[in-house]
């Protein structure tokens, strides 16, 4: 069991179930008890709390999205840091993530659509760069869809304020290699067009259902990032409007310096194309080479980056009728931009910048692929371990095996694929099993989506420890409801299981569906309260009955009415609302009513005596009254005892009571002082004298 699942952490946030893994945290759903809301909570990993290099990123990510409040960003409520833990309460999501949301509709979008899409996201990174913070991971699994087609930007994970430290791909290995910009991927220093360029490979995903770049292995992936151009939407598909082509290819220009200055100036394109789909944009393919120098090594304001040069006229110009629209080249056009044969173009300036190019783009190869594979010559065997085999498992799992740990190997999920294996599990790992890696490195895992799993390899879910009312919606989804009959829920006691948590199931996880019919879960009904078994407290006087109602059985006078009474005289128990002998829950209310003696309103009936005589005491008064003995029952063990009263060594009262009352209340007629006598078993109990008055 999960050691935060029922905790209440500051008094205020329950949490109550694990929902995600992130590399440095864990996310859990939890409840907001203090405004009565679901909210998500994301604790450090304990691990890594005793690192003070992860804390201090934990915390400066939780300062950076803090301030961050936009409608198509995830709102962060609340931020702890303490010695003890560290956690970030943020708004919980109802929806799906866009990469979901893409494989729910074959992979591709309908560019109407797209471009809803790619302009929330786009005003998302507008205010998150404005206030200097740049996401760095941009990519569809960090973007969630929510029901009423809304858009936020989610997992500010990896973000940093603009004036903090920049690290290399091999460092960090910071975004998804398929988004990741060609200066993350050298590992240059980065500034907000390298969340432009993200956004424009998600539009590319978006629009024409592929990645513009696939590979082997993530370093293939990130080489072509850095040197090749993709294929142009409209080589996938013609249908895509030139000008949102031309919006994509630019956003996803290598050089930062053909890029969008700002995610305003692309939004301002994207607002000029909404209004007229058939616009042209001023832009050709060659603005998607990168330059042959690096760019220096600077660091650059995040919304307008001032080392940008400025246009010489706004990026969207509508292209006069007599002036012939620009033609995307084709890829064997593409390829002739590189030919060396000069011979019909009278000059040899084209082949020494295509020599240099070629220098350039193998020493860039030669520093990456050093960087990347060769740093590790340098570390010793003993920081070496070899890569588990995490097929199958859920992330959960595969953070728990003792290879993992021994390794410090962190868990990070890139993405998911269509598998019959269950949903969640891994079906795929880089680096692979077997395979040796340094001290902490991440490895990066797909999981299965679940989508080609079939009807009859369905398996009964583990629905234990969870709260009953997720089981229940988790079973209905099978087929299973209380409505029908074929669910049933049984309560118990458990000093283990929070209130409302599933102890058991029947049939049993993984057990298959196939023939099942019916579905029992035992709930937790949280520990066994003390019992009180309540006493007669009618004839009892008012101070007595609330004195042994509250200390003695540990019950909640919760109301005393007053009525006039004939029976009882003032101030004495005329009615109790729980019965003499009843077993009931200690706390549990009670209310009584005391009389206040007879209606003064009401002409007493005159009875006749049986003798005009008054009836003689043994003290010599003539006025008899009642008077109440509280006695205390014994607790050695005795089940039932015989309780006897006396007055004047006359017996009033002899009963066999049940010991669980803990006390009864006897009431005993008598006149002037007379001395009572209480007697159990047959044994004296006390003797003492009462005065009847």
């Amino acid at each position: 069991m999960d050691q935060y699942i029922g905790k209440l952490l500051d008094n205020r946030y329950e949490i109550l179930e694990r929902i995600g893994t992130g590399g440095m945290a864990v996310v859990y759903k939890g409840r907001d008890h203090r405004l009565n809301r679901l909210v998500a909570i994301k604790i450090l990993k304990e691990e890594l709390a005793q690192d003070a290099e992860f804390r201090r990123r934990f915390h400066d990510e939780s300062q950076a999205v803090a301030m961050l409040s936009h409608p198509n960003i995830m709102a962060v409520y609340d931020v702890s840091h303490s010695a003890e833990l560290d956690y970030i309460v943020m708004e919980l999501l109802d929806g799906i993530t866009l990469k979901q949301y893409m494989q729910k509709k074959g992979g591709k979008l309908a560019w109407r659509e797209a471009l809803h899409f790619i302009t929330q996201i786009m005003k998302a990174l507008s205010h998150a760069h404005s206030r200097g913070i740049i996401h760095r991971d941009i990519k569809p699994h960090n973007i969630m869809i929510l029901r009423d087609g809304s858009l936020k930007v989610a997992d500010f994970g990896i973000a940093r304020l603009t004036s903090a430290a920049q690290a290399t791909l091999t460092q960090e290995a910071l975004g998804s290699v398929h988004y990741i910009s060609p200066e993350q991927a050298r590992g240059s220093h980065i500034d907000a067009r390298s969340d432009i360029y993200s956004a424009g490979v998600v539009l590319y995903e978006m629009i024409t259902g592929r990645l513009p770049y696939e590979g082997d292995s993530p370093v293939a992936v990130a080489i072509q990032h850095i040197n090749s151009i993709p294929l142009s939407p409209r080589e996938i598909d013609p249908e895509i409007p030139e000008a949102l082509e031309a919006i994509t290819m630019k956003a996803m220009a290598s050089d930062v310096n053909q890029r969008y200055i700002s995610a305003d100036a692309m939004l301002a394109d994207l607002e000029e194309f909404r209004k007229n789909p058939s616009i042209n944009f001023d832009y050709t393919s060659a603005d998607l080479l990168v330059t042959g120098e690096d760019e220096p090594t600077q660091v650059l304001g995040a919304n307008t980056p001032h080392a940008v040069r400025p246009q010489p006229a706004h990026a969207a110009r509508h292209v006069p009728a007599e002036e012939p629209v620009s033609r995307r080249p084709s890829r064997r056009e593409r390829e002739d931009l590189y030919d060396d044969d000069d011979t019909e173009r009278g000059s040899r300036l084209p082949v020494i910048l295509a020599i240099a190019a070629v220098v350039i783009f193998l020493a860039g190869v030669g520093v990456f692929l050093f960087i990347s594979f060769f740093s590790g010559l340098g570390v010793s065997s003993s920081d070496l371990h070899s890569v588990p085999n995490l097929y199958g498992m859920t992330i959960t799992e595969a953070q728990d095996q003792e290879d993992v740990k021994a390794g410090q190997f962190q868990i990070v999920q890139s993405g998911t694929v269509a598998s019959d294996l269950e949903p969640g599990r891994i079906v795929d790992q880089t680096p692979e099993n077997g395979r040796n890696a340094e001290l902490g490195s991440t490895i990066n895992v797909t999981v299965s989506d679940g989508s080609l799993q079939t009807s009859q390899g369905e398996t009964m879910p583990d629905v234990r420890d969870k709260d009953y009312r997720l089981a229940i919606n988790e079973l209905e989804q099978l087929g299973f409801s209380q409505e029908a009959g074929t669910l049933t829920i049984r309560e118990e006691y458990s000093e283990e299981y929070s209130k409302n948590y599933v102890i058991s199931q029947d049939p049993a996880a993984d057990t298959p569906l196939e023939g099942v019919e019916q579905v029992e879960l035992v709930v937790s009904q949280g520990p066994e309260p003390e019992m009180s078994t309540v006493i007669n407290f009618v004839g009892m006087l008012r101070e007595d009955a609330v004195r042994a109602a509250e200390d003695t059985l540990n019950l909640v006078v919760a109301e005393i009415t007053e009525e006039y009474s004939a029976d009882e005289e003032a101030g004495r128990i005329t009615w109790q609302s729980i019965e003499q002998g009843t077993s009931v829950e200690e706390g549990t209310s009670i209310r009584f009513r005391v009389s206040l003696g007879p209606d003064p309103s009401t002409e007493p009936t005159p009875s006749p005596e049986p003798s005009a005589t008054p009836e003689p005491t043994p003290s010599g008064g003539t006025e008899v009254v009642t008077s109440s003995v509280r006695v205390d029952l014994p607790r050695d063990g005795r089940s039932q005892v015989e309780v006897v009263v006396t007055v004047d060594g006359v017996e009033q009262y002899r009963e066999v009571v049940d010991t669980q009352m803990q006390l009864v209340t006897v009431p005993v007629r008598g006149s002037g002082v007379q001395t009572v006598t209480v007697y159990i078993d047959g044994v004296e109990d006390w003797s003492r004298a009462v005065p009847f008055s």
